[in-house]
């Protein structure tokens, strides 16, 4: 029998890591709409995963665990994002303006979008196009019923519809 950790009872973490890394960096890029932090939360979602491996607890869908230590970390990275941001705006004087935020609505890409939504809905958007996973696998990553995905999904797709039809129309010119 092999010395390293077994998933499933025939895959390496290596194997694993090696496997899933690029799908899980491109969903954490997608969701944290930053390449640097992307990098970061797909690694430390990685390093979550090997320590149960190396404490011999199994992860019966590891595919699915580590999209969603990505999904919720993603979540929680832009919510410190926006705290900082508001305490530095609060920071400045009244005048200055914070670097970068006049140019958002010219800079406007469907993912930038989608990171807007609730953070459900861009979950489930990212995991089911991104990653291309039905709305079973999207509801083992995320711990919800499928019917909830499907419900996450038609908001998510609507909201888009208005607000990028909205933007097109000139909804959002400046």
């Amino acid at each position: 029998m092999s010395e390293t950790p077994l998933v499933r009872g025939r895959e390496s973490f290596e194997s694993f890591y090696r496997r899933e890394y690029r799908s899980v960096l491109g969903l954490a890029i997608v969701l944290s709409g930053s390449v640097p932090a992307a990098e970061e939360l797909t690694q430390e979602a990685f390093v979550a995963a090997l320590r149960r491996w190396d404490h011999g607890e199994t992860i019966d869908n590891p595919d699915a665990w580590v999209r969603r230590v990505v999904a919720n970390r993603a979540v929680s990275a832009i919510r410190r994002r926006v705290a900082e941001a508001k305490a530095l705006a609060r920071s400045r004087p009244s005048g200055d303006a914070v670097e970068g935020t006049a140019g958002a609505a010219l800079d406007l890409d469907l993912w930038q979008e989608v990171r807007r939504l609730p953070r459900r809905q861009a979950q489930a958007i990212a995991l089911s196009y991104l990653d291309d996973l039905s709305r079973r696998e999207v509801a083992a990553i995320l711990g919800c019923s499928e019917e909830t995905v499907k419900t996450h999904l038609a908001r998510g797709r609507a909201t888009l519809a208005k607000r990028l039809s909205d933007w097109e129309g000139g909804g959002n010119e400046r």
